[in-house]
Formats: C-alpha cells, structure tokens, sequence
C-alpha cells in the first residue's frame, strides 16, 4: 500500500492549466510544481502568461510553457496537446480554470436581467463551456495514454445556486444569466465526461465559494453572514482540491463536484 506522500507526488507529469495566469489559476499552478509536476499555462495576457511561467520555474525548478492565445480561436485550441507534447511528451492533468473576463466593456454583462445581453451571453457560453468541451476531446488520447489521466473543471456556487440578488444591492456589482448556466453546464459536462472516459481518465469539478478580492464593504459583509465559516474564500483554499483530483489521492474518484464555499450552499 502506497503512502500518502507517495500518492500526492505528481513529478514527472505534465499539467495544461487554462486561465493559468489568473488568481485561481495561478494557485493551481503554484499547488503542481511545488509537487513536481511540469506545467503549460494558457492564458490570452501575453506579459503575465511569460511571467508566471519565470516565477514558476525560478521558485519551483519547474520546466513549464507559456502559450499565449484567445481560446476561442478553435483552431488553435486544437492544436494546444500538439504544443504540449512537443514540449513535454505528455499530458496527465488539464484543469479548465479560463472563464470569461472584461477585457473590454462587455454590453449587457452582469446587468439587469431585461439589459443583460445575448451575444455576451455566446461568448461566455463560449469560453466557459465550449473551450472546455473542446480542450479536453482533443486532449483525450493524450490523458489516457498517460494512465494518471484526470480533467479539473473550475465550477462555481452559481452553478449550483440560484442568486440572491440582495447581496448586490447598492453596489456596482451584478450577476450574470450567462455565467450561472455556463457554470452549471460545465459540472453537468464533468458528470458526462467521467461516464464516457472511465476508466482511463477521471473528470471532477471544483466549485469554489466566492473570493475575496476587494469587493465593496456591503457586498462582504453579507455575504460572510450568509456563509458559515464567516469570511469569503482564499485563493489558497482551492489547492488542496487542486491537488487531491489531480493526484492518486483520488485515484477511485470521478464524477464529483468538490463544492469549497464555506458552507454558503448548505442552505
């Protein structure tokens, strides 16, 4: 029987993180190289997908590889196991963490429902469900071949729960029809995922809490009254979850959204 330190050890495989320049990404990245694990980072933000990957290697020793690109040029994204193998000759993990962000004023984005818009509604079906659905069928061959195979899809409470919109209220912040059903889809797409790639590959979810990030003072403070371990989440408090799926810690695990949110959807 294996110990569990032998379980958690990932040296030798090769992680693809989308987003993986991200907060949450880059937690994810940091929690794999400190286990040893090779690393490709995708993200559309050239100058910080070049320096996490420095950062990486430099703290970790870590070989990794930025790929720079928007993945919702599809015939890129096809072509990213291509990338990784050349560099790598492998893929174990591929964590879909990318999601829609305002890189530009979004029209209709986490407005009203009556303002809220369809076109960015395709486009945040589009990165937060298509890409994954995608990156992981032309990732397949490589993730079985590596006999350690395992997808991570970065869920969302919102996912799973409907809004409380008077959480909002006199804030500049808003919530999305768009984001909730891409989120929902997406653990949906996990539970599909694991029936049709089982056994040789595994497919989980994580559904992290909302994450304090300097929202208003009103947001926060309801929010930490609606959760029972009283504060918003850490990006740290996604690694562990990272970890445990990633590794032959959960080697009998598929099919599971790993809910992080502090107790916030027990009701």
């Amino acid at each position: 029987m294996k110990r569990t330190k032998e379980l958690m050890d990932l040296k030798d495989r090769v992680a693809i993180v989308t987003g993986g320049a991200g907060h949450i990404g880059s937690a994810i990245c940091d929690t794999y190289a400190e286990h040893g694990s090779r690393i490709a980072v995708i993200d559309f933000n050239e100058e910080l997908c070049e320096i996490r990957c420095e950062e990486i290697t430099k703290e970790y020793g870590i070989d990794t590889l930025p790929i720079v690109m928007d993945l919702t040029d599809e015939k890129k994204l096809r072509k990213v196991p291509q990338t990784v193998t050349k560099k790598f000759g492998s893929i174990d993990i591929l964590v879909n963490c990318a999601m829609l962000v305002e890189r530009e004023p979004l029209k209709g984005w986490c407005k009203e429902f009556e303002k809220q818009n369809s076109d960015t509604w395709r486009r945040e079906l589009e990165i937060n469900l298509t890409v994954p659905f995608i990156l992981t069928q032309v990732c397949t061959k490589a993730l079985v071949a590596s006999c350690h195979g395992s997808v991570i899809n970065i869920g969302s409470i919102y996912g799973i729960n409907g809004p409380d919109m008077r959480l909002y209220e006199g804030t500049p912040m808003g919530n999305s029809a768009s984001y909730a059903a891409s989120k929902g889809g997406l653990i949906q797409l996990t539970r599909w995922l694991a029936a049709i790639l089982a056994p040789k590959v595994r497919a989980n979810a994580i559904t992290l809490g909302g994450v304090e990030r300097g929202q208003p003072e009103s947001f926060q403070t309801r929010y930490v009254y609606k959760t029972p371990m009283q504060r918003m989440a850490r990006e740290e408090d996604v690694k562990g979850a990272a970890l445990f799926l990633a590794s032959d810690m959960s080697a009998y695990m598929t099919g599971h959204n790993l809910v992080i949110d502090g107790g916030f959807s027990i009701w």
